[in-house]
């Protein structure tokens, strides 16, 4: 059956636009890469905090301690390039967060020929929001998550039982953790769109809220990067809780009180 070119050119139009957008996104992230990697240093100083800075919470005033203490093991690394690599790593890291609100503001670009007018107006506010969030959730895993998960997994330390943990490897249980808690803290935002044009509702999410728990445990499993059920629940636990944080955003900036404002204007 022979295709209508009509039919076709919408096609075409698309890809080349995803096309030039990911371009752009590449050079973005080029020349954020060649900013960070002067940095690398600081960079990895501020990826060994979670070795040395950890929270206290104690049943008196302050009830909230900062704690820094002594490494608990040194980071090693066990081939002659594993340290450039290392480097390498951090600062292509270092480049997403650099250059993360022009690949958002690129995202939003391929999208927008396909909102109304109305819906085009957001798009400030979507890609300061997600830009804040995701950082938002790489914080929150570097300074509240990883020491403790470090902690507990650290007091496997026996007489016999030495860790030496190589850079290399410390670098990708790190950075994993945070890109993966950058985008779980992007599910309020996700929630709260798909509410407004209509694709879910509160009630839809109150429902299915035990689908919800299955499935925050089947991905925090898929994104940790350990096979222990501990760091999965660490990961899983957040992904309720920015769950209902949605289903409550979603109430408020749903689609209801878009058609409110909407009559609210026409009247």
């Amino acid at each position: 059956m022979p295709v209508n070119h009509e039919e076709r050119l919408p096609i075409l139009v698309h890809l080349d636009e995803l096309r030039k957008r990911l371009l752009y996104s590449i050079i973005a992230l080029f020349v954020a890469f060649l900013v960070a990697f002067q940095y690398s240093e600081i960079l990895l100083n501020f990826l060994q905090l979670p070795l040395t800075f950890s929270f206290n919470i104690v049943r008196q005033s302050p009830y909230i301690q900062i704690l820094t203490l002594p490494s608990p093991t040194k980071l090693i690394f066990t081939a002659p390039a594993e340290a450039f690599w290392m480097y390498m790593k951090i600062g292509f890291i270092g480049s997403v967060f650099l250059s993360l609100p022009f690949i958002i503001a690129q995202i939003w670009l391929f999208i927008a020929p396909g909102l109304k007018p109305k819906e085009r107006k957001y798009a400030l506010p979507f890609i300061i929001g997600a830009t804040v969030m995701f950082c938002l959730g790489a914080l929150f895993c570097q300074f509240v998550i990883l020491p403790f998960a470090l902690r507990f997994l650290l007091t496997y330390q026996t007489a016999t039982l030495t860790p030496l943990i190589s850079i290399g490897k410390y670098v990708d249980f790190v950075t994993s953790f945070m890109l993966a808690f950058g985008l779980i803290f992007e599910l309020p935002l996700v929630i709260t769109i798909l509410s407004r044009i209509g694709l879910v509702t509160p009630q839809f999410l109150s429902r299915h809220r035990k689908w919800a728990i299955l499935i925050a445990f089947i991905v925090a499993a898929i994104l940790t990067p350990t096979p222990d059920m501990f760091n999965q629940c660490l990961m899983a636990v957040p992904i309720l809780f920015l769950y209902e944080v949605g289903i409550i955003m979603a109430r408020i900036f749903g689609r209801k009180k878009m058609v409110e404002a909407s009559a609210a204007e026409e009247a």
